[in-house]
């Protein structure tokens, strides 16, 4: 089986072209804010619900989860539950899974997203 070097070409520049065309569909979800990248979301900028990546993840900024003082975590979406029926800041309602069980909401552990600050 014989492969063109274009042939090549074009699945590489098919390749490149993904993840700029993937953080601007983020950025607009963001509401054009800053897409952080990382495990901390941007200080003073970043709201909950925002998008995020982590370890090469989508996430979501969300309160408590990483060790990053007053500001929100970047969670990635296999490490959140989500309840669709509760609404916060346009999306639904997310916080990271606690070790053992239960959920982060800041500095607290609560066992049903009910029990969640919406804001």
């Amino acid at each position: 089986m014989q492969v063109s070097l274009a042939t090549l070409l074009f699945a590489a520049a098919g390749f490149v072209s993904a993840a700029p065309q993937d953080n601007a569909l983020i950025a607009r979800q963001n509401q054009n804010r800053p897409v952080p990248n990382g495990q901390c979301c941007v200080a003073n900028t970043s709201l909950k619900q925002d998008a995020c990546r982590v370890n090469g993840q989508n996430g979501r900024c969300v309160p408590g989860g990483n060790n990053c003082g007053s500001r929100l975590s970047c969670v990635a979406q296999s490490s959140l539950t989500c309840d669709n029926n509760v609404i916060e800041r346009g999306k639904s309602l997310c916080r990271a899974n606690f070790p053992g069980g239960g959920f982060f909401d800041g500095a607290n552990r609560i066992s049903n997203l009910n029990q969640a600050t919406v804001n």
